[in-house]
């Protein structure tokens, strides 16, 4: 499941406000240390509004693989809950931006290094603390999935045939 949250570049996230829900995508970093979500978003808006009137979030992440020739679907998923909070340490902002630049960027390194510290006050991170954790897989069998032969480049799941091994790709499954 953490490795959904660490290869995926979108979380969807399930926010409620007097009893009316909203729902929002987010790019995300996934910290597995802190077992943390990290994202940043405009200063002012409608997700902010209804953070502060309550926390507690739902989320999910998804991979979907599509339908095979047999037409079953591959996909796996990641359901979340936990508690919201935007952070205002600079140490902590400059660490929710790293967790999130690396997992989102082909080449993270030159984008962290044009990062100000002016700039990084005033950029708004959020982080969801997640509490509780479910994920579920829609498979024909282990043995199929193989077959399918997916690999992970950077953050972004790839059909290729044939590529086991090769630096950089992550087997799935």
């Amino acid at each position: 499941m953490r490795q959904v949250l660490k290869t995926t570049q979108y979380v969807t996230v399930a926010l409620c406000m007097d009893n009316e829900p909203y729902l929002v995508s987010l790019s995300h970093g996934y910290d597995e240390a802190r077992n943390c979500i990290y994202f940043h978003c405009a200063p002012e808006g409608k997700k902010l509004v209804y953070q502060k009137a309550n926390n507690r979030v739902w989320g999910q992440a998804v991979l979907d693989f599509g339908v095979t020739d047999e037409c079953d679907y591959v996909y796996t998923s990641v359901h979340f809950c936990g508690r919201m909070h935007l952070v205002s340490d600079l140490s902590e902002k400059q660490h929710g931006i790293e967790v999130l630049v690396r997992q989102l960027s082909l080449n993270p390194e030159m984008k962290l290094a044009k990062i100000k510290p002016e700039k990084l006050e005033k950029t708004t991170i959020g982080r969801i603390d997640i509490e509780y954790m479910s994920g579920k897989k829609g498979s024909p069998n282990r043995e199929r999935l193989q077959e399918l032969n997916y690999v992970f480049r950077g953050s972004r799941p790839t059909k290729t045939p044939s590529v086991e091994g090769k630096k950089g790709e992550q087997k799935l499954f």
